[in-house]
């Protein structure tokens, strides 16, 4: 019997309620059943049970006052997954939807993603169901102070250093690095995402959505394909949105969608650089909803959300790529299949999970050039861990060196996970490929570092 299959249950039967962790481990888990038999180490050391059970857990009331001088009380979490290379890293999301299960799913994913950079880093994830949206600057600095005033104690440039995510911009690090600082009387790189005045990096904002592009340009060239003339989907209008947009069109590709909770904008005659830059000032300035886009360039259709629908309108276009780039599980198994049904070849993750178990299983057997968020997604992940060693050594790398890097980065993951999945799978699919390189690295550390 598949000792994958008890290792699944005993989680299930521990945190019955924590259906994105599940969804999660169930993925890696499946691939890694693939190389079990050929590593009995993994077997003996019971690297999997371990892996799956976070080093630590920290939850935490935050509490702020709003601007009608009301208390509110938030709760706020850090999972700090593995360290086996390193200082935990990962992002804080700030979003009503923040929950233990959703914690951990990121940490997870964290620590396989972090482990292709190949730089020296562990996994974690943090946030809290606080909501930047509809507040102001002077709430959001309490709460982000509140928040710091206890993550503080758990963080440390050797010990975890998290980073921005949904809901947490340059304004919100801001806020909290200098909380930390206030604290601990110290100046030192807790954080990534900072300005670039102040220790950030370069190309740090642009840093996912362009690793997102890098990583398809290589999936892409393995058919002997370009982005030239090819019309894409994205959804989001975050950062990792907009600079997956803006490389795309630097490219030669047209973007004809972008998204918020609120619905999505489809432009037939595609995103240029000037409606681009609406779309950053209206979310990144203005902090408005992405129905304004069709005020301002009426041939545009604005589609509202709609919960009874079974799916998502937005992946219902002709196309020939698309990028998921707003949320978990945004593509569920209709989605796939229209996505698939208009024409669309590629499909690549900007997002964490964005895709359902069903539709990834439908992608890889239409033959879909498919990058899963582990690989994918990394490359906002490879720039913080250059942000550290630029903090470390009190130096200011150039953009062109930044982006240099990124792009031998995603370059190198790419080759990482093609050879696993040729070697111990089928070739080209990056799912088995990403997690299989992915959960090597961070095995072998651990049966070094012993039973810790």
């Amino acid at each position: 019997m598949s000792i994958i299959t008890p290792i699944l249950t005993q989680m299930e039967q521990r945190d019955p309620n924590e259906r994105e962790f599940h969804q999660a481990a169930q993925e890696v888990l499946y691939s890694l059943e693939k190389v079990i038999d050929a590593f009995p180490a993994i077997k003996y050391h019971k690297i999997l049970e371990r892996m799956i059970e976070p080093e630590r857990v920290v939850s935490f009331r935050v509490p702020w006052v709003d601007d009608n001088e009301e208390l509110q009380v938030n709760r706020g979490f850090r999972v700090e997954m593995n360290s086996a290379l390193g200082p935990y890293k990962g992002g804080l999301r700030l979003h009503a939807s923040v929950n233990q299960s959703i914690m951990k799913f990121l940490a997870f994913e964290q620590v396989f993603k972090n482990s292709l950079t190949g730089l020296s880093l562990g996994g974690g994830k943090g946030g809290s169901d606080f909501s930047p949206k509809g507040k102001s600057d002077l709430e959001v600095m309490r709460f982000c102070q509140s928040f710091m005033t206890e993550l503080y104690r758990h963080i440390g440039e050797n010990t975890d250093v998290p980073a921005g995510d949904i809901g947490v911009g340059g304004r919100e690090i801001g806020y909290m690095f200098g909380q930390y600082k206030r604290i601990k009387n110290q100046f030192t790189g807790i954080l990534t995402g900072k300005g670039p005045e102040w220790g950030g990096s370069l190309i740090r904002p642009e840093a996912t959505g362009y690793g997102l592009i890098y990583f398809t340009q290589n999936m892409m060239e393995t058919r002997s394909e370009t982005f030239e003339g090819k019309t894409c989907l994205v959804s989001g209008s975050g950062n990792v949105s907009q600079f997956t947009i803006e490389k795309l069109i630097e490219l030669g590709a047209k973007v004809v969608t972008v998204s918020d909770s609120s619905g999505f904008i489809y432009d037939e005659e595609g995103i240029d650089t000037k409606k681009l830059d609406f779309i950053m000032m209206l979310k990144n300035v203005k902090r408005g909803r992405i129905a304004e886009y069709e005020q301002e360039y009426p041939h545009s259709t604005y589609t509202p959300v709609n919960a009874a629908r079974d799916c998502n309108p937005l992946w219902d276009i002709k196309a020939d790529c698309a990028f998921p780039c707003a949320t978990q599980n945004e593509i569920n198994e209709k989605d796939a299949q229209n996505l698939i049904k208009n024409g669309v070849s590629v499909v690549a993750e900007g997002a964490n999970m964005p895709t359902c178990e069903e539709g990834v299983k439908l992608f890889l057997d239409n033959n879909i050039l498919y990058g899963p968020a582990k690989a994918t997604n990394a490359g906002g992940v490879a720039v913080s861990g250059l942000e550290m060693a630029q903090n470390s050594s009190r130096m200011v790398w150039t953009r062109e060196r930044v982006d240099g890097e990124l792009q031998n980065i995603m370059k190198r993951i790419h080759t990482m996970c093609l050879n696993n999945s040729e070697q111990y799978s089928t070739k080209g699919n990056y799912v088995d490929g990403a997690n299989i390189a992915g959960f090597m690295r961070v095995a072998n550390a651990m049966i070094d570092q012993g039973y810790v």
